[in-house]
C-alpha cells in the first residue's frame, strides 16, 4: 500500500472509442512510475509484533534465529517457567516459522504475532527488491 501520499488528477479527458477502464489504469502507473523517483518514494514493509513463550532451555536458539529474521528482539521475561520473548520483526521473513519454532522447542514453545507498523525496507548490502529497482 502507497502510505502519506496525495494526488491529485488535474486533467484528463475521455473518448467514447479510445477510452476503457484499463487505459487509464496503464495511464495512471506511468504516471507513478515518472513521478515516483522525483518523490523519492521509499518501499515500506509491515513490521510484526511477536511474543514467543518457551522453556528456558530454547530462549538462546529461539533469540538466534529472531536475530537472523532482521528482528529487534525487546525484552525477555520471566514468566513461571517460561521465557516470553518480545520482538518486532519485519512480516517478509516470518514465513515458515512455525515450523522452524516446533523444531527449535520441540514443540514446547508457541508465538503470536500481530501487525504493528510500517518500516523502510533496507536495501544497504544486497541487492534492492524488485519493486524498488523497477523505480532505479
Amino acid at each position: 500500500p502507497m502510505i502519506g501520499v496525495k494526488a491529485t488528477l488535474m486533467d484528463g479527458a475521455y473518448h467514447h472509442t479510445d477510452s476503457s477502464a484499463r487505459a487509464f489504469e496503464i495511464a495512471g502507473r506511468a504516471c507513478f512510475r515518472e513521478a515516483a523517483p522525483k518523490l523519492g518514494v521509499q518501499l515500506l514493509e509491515p513490521i510484526m509484533k511477536v511474543e514467543v513463550v518457551t522453556p528456558e532451555i530454547y530462549v538462546i536458539n529461539i533469540i538466534g534465529d529472531l536475530h537472523g529474521r532482521r528482528s529487534l528482539v525487546k525484552s525477555r521475561i520471566s514468566r513461571g517457567e517460561a521465557i516470553v520473548v518480545n520482538a518486532m520483526v519485519p512480516l517478509a521473513t516470518m514465513f515458515k516459522y512455525f515450523d522452524n519454532l516446533r523444531s527449535m522447542s520441540r514443540d514446547r514453545a508457541t508465538y503470536t504475532m500481530q501487525f504493528d507498523h510500517y518500516a523502510p525496507v533496507p536495501t544497504a548490502g544486497r541487492d534492492p527488491p524488485p519493486a524498488v529497482a523497477a523505480f532505479g
